[in-house]
């Protein structure tokens, strides 16, 4: 689908690669310029999965005989990602001003956690820290309990990536349209509190309060996850009154007094604590089984191990494993397109090829 596009990304951390591999899944051709002589990301092997489908290079920012390839790189690109904190691109002399001037078309991808500017946006801070200031952590969690952390996923990749990939996306079809580049403000503070709209929009009708435990998705007995017997976990959340009444049924429980109120906050307390000693009888296996087939929104909690041998995930081929590795494949999925995963690149991988191409594009001496 991104067939012809060329991104450049400076090696940094998680939401950054990700979004980058993202494109090259997609089938942009994706050039990591890495740091010689050493491993990118804390706790990341150094043939990391967020490297897959992408070209590598490893060349020193710093170093005065490596800027003309750094320079040849961005004058051949459509897009630039990169996760430093704010003014060290610029102190390079590769910000957006600077690189504008060679290659005006190029939109310049910028993934930080709280932005370019404001108070926050020079201190340190990981995913909790941004996702907390949003907003998007205060409802991860049950009520007098301290919220959850959501291993990375609503910060780093959902409020981070993903809108850096949705803003280099943007920006691309207006440079194809007008020929001007632009720069895109990637923060997870924002795009995590922008991910709060859908649970926002209830607020005027009254389902969505401050206090936590009493919304419409995070209060109800038939919207959360239960212990079953063998230490497995059962999601719930089943929201219609059909589906409701489905999972009712299931359980023979229709007819119970204590469930006859679906949204009713009063009685949400004890309906729970009886699912709760339900589902701790059997293990979650047998739960499973009984609600398989059944409109009653009900599923199983799977490590990425276990889902990975799902009968409907390996239907549609959702996880694949190479080299002993489990990965997730590529998505979403295209009718007239299936994007594959490219090979995962050593260090450096790429330094021939890359240098033949700008040679070729006269952009090096030959």
């Amino acid at each position: 689908m991104l067939d012809g596009l060329r991104i450049i990304e400076f090696e940094g951390l998680g939401p950054g690669p990700f979004a980058a591999m993202w494109l090259a899944d997609q089938g942009a051709e994706v050039i990591c310029i890495q740091r010689p002589g050493g491993a990118g990301t804390p706790g990341v092997p150094d043939r990391s999965i967020l490297n897959r489908g992408k070209k590598t290079i490893a060349l020193d920012l710093k170093a005065p005989a490596d800027r003309p390839l750094i320079d040849a790189l961005l004058s051949s690109a459509d897009a630039l990602v990169e996760g430093f904190r704010p003014g060290v691109m610029e102190r390079l002399g590769l910000g957006p001003e600077q690189i504008h001037r060679v290659n005006p078309r190029l939109v310049y991808g910028r993934m930080t956690g709280w932005g370019q500017d404001g108070p926050r946006a020079a201190q340190a801070g990981h995913d909790l820290n941004y996702i907390a200031a949003s907003g998007a952590l205060w409802y991860a969690g049950l009520p007098g309990q301290p919220p959850v952390t959501p291993a990375t996923l609503v910060g780093d990749i959902g409020g981070g990536a993903m809108y850096l990939v949705a803003g280099l996306l943007a920006g691309l079809l207006r440079a194809q349209r007008t020929g001007e580049g632009s720069v895109v403000d990637a923060a997870i503070v924002d795009g995590s509190a922008h991910m709060l709209a859908l649970l926002m929009s209830m607020a005027p009708t009254g389902m969505l309060t401050e206090a936590r435990g009493q919304s419409l998705l995070d209060g109800p007995h038939w919207s959360r996850s239960y212990a079953c017997a063998d230490g497995g976990f059962l999601s719930v959340q089943c929201l219609e009154a059909k589906f409701y009444a489905e999972f009712l049924a299931r359980l023979g429980l229709t007819d119970d007094p204590d469930f006859a109120r679906q949204y009713d906050p009063a009685g949400w307390p004890r309906a729970t604590e009886r699912l709760a000693t339900i589902f701790a009888a059997q293990p979650r296996d047998h739960w499973a089984a009984l609600f398989a087939g059944s409109d009653a929104c009900v599923a199983p909690v799977l490590s990425p191990w276990e889902a990975a041998h799902d009968p409907h995930i390996v239907a549609r081929a959702g996880w694949i494993e190479r080299d002993g590795t489990l990965e997730p494949a590529p998505a979403p999925r295209f009718a007239s397109a299936a994007p594959a995963p490219g090979p995962v690149p050593t260090r450096d991988a790429h330094r021939a090829e890359v240098l033949a191409d700008l040679r070729q594009r006269g952009l090096l001496p030959g």
